[in-house]
């Protein structure tokens, strides 16, 4: 039976994947990669797939077989603003088809592959899933090798706790934080972030973090009045500089 393992990379600094992480990659005869490179500018490669090509000449003693897969083009007019339902809809059909890639690509590259997903493939990261319906399609073992999350890393670099004494965290998305504040949550890690807009909760605190692990990491803290228009500069310059943006903060009342 072929193997796929799904492999959590961290965030971005080849320092930071784990031994066990790296035994996986050596473990695997090829690595099926993502290939975004339809939405960045033309001409352009995936700059996530550059990184992960460089993680892997970090990490291999041999070159590494890296099969690009065209991502299936999503639906995203609900993804901030429409319906729940219409969003779970539209993400299920972008798995769908993400799936149905997959299964041409295994069919036509034997032997055992591997994933790398950034940070660790628990947190909101669609891998497992999509690797989950690959299953009913295919003969399949899967097993997940655990990484260092960017929510660790941001904790680390802001030399903060996530959460006060007997207080819990709630981890939530961009599109839901206000909704979560609005239901009582006071302490939040927000992930998948297009913009920091969060009107009313200017006296919060914020700690923020884009490209985590990367020689271009950006951090700010501060009152939540007082630095959205760092934050949102700070994400000028990544996109500039890096062709991407992975940002992530923890608000806290």
């Amino acid at each position: 039976m072929r193997r796929i393992r799904i492999i959590g990379v961290g965030p971005g600094d080849p320092d930071m994947v784990t031994l066990e992480a790296v035994a996986a990659m050596r473990s695997v005869d090829f690595f099926l990669v993502t290939d975004k490179s339809g939405t960045v500018k033309s001409g352009m490669p995936d700059p996530l797939v550059v990184a992960r090509e460089r993680l892997l000449d970090r990490h291999l003693d041999t070159p590494a077989v890296v099969v690009k897969v065209q991502d299936a083009p999503r639906e995203r007019r609900a993804e901030f603003t429409g319906p729940d339902e219409d969003y779970r809809a539209a993400v299920q059909a972008w798995h769908d088809a993400r799936v149905e890639k997959y299964v041409a690509a295994l069919a036509e590259h034997p032997g055992d592959a591997g994933f790398l997903v950034w940070g660790d493939p628990a947190f909101y990261d669609s891998t497992i899933r999509v690797i989950d319906s690959l299953r009913k399609r295919m003969d399949l073992e899967v097993d997940v090798i655990p990484g260092i999350s960017s929510v660790q890393l941001l904790a680390a670099r802001h030399q903060v706790v996530l959460h006060d004494v007997a207080r819990p965290l709630h981890v939530t998305t961009a599109r839901a934080v206000m909704e979560a504040v609005a239901a009582g949550q006071n302490n939040l890690v927000v992930m998948l972030n297009r913009v920091v807009d969060l009107p009313g909760l200017e006296d919060w605190r914020i700690w923020w973090g884009g490209n985590l692990g990367t020689p271009e990491e950006e951090l700010v803290a501060g009152r939540v009045g007082d630095v959205l228009g760092e934050i949102e500069a700070a994400r000028e310059r990544l996109r500039a500089s890096s062709g991407w943006v992975m940002d992530i903060y923890l608000l806290r009342r």
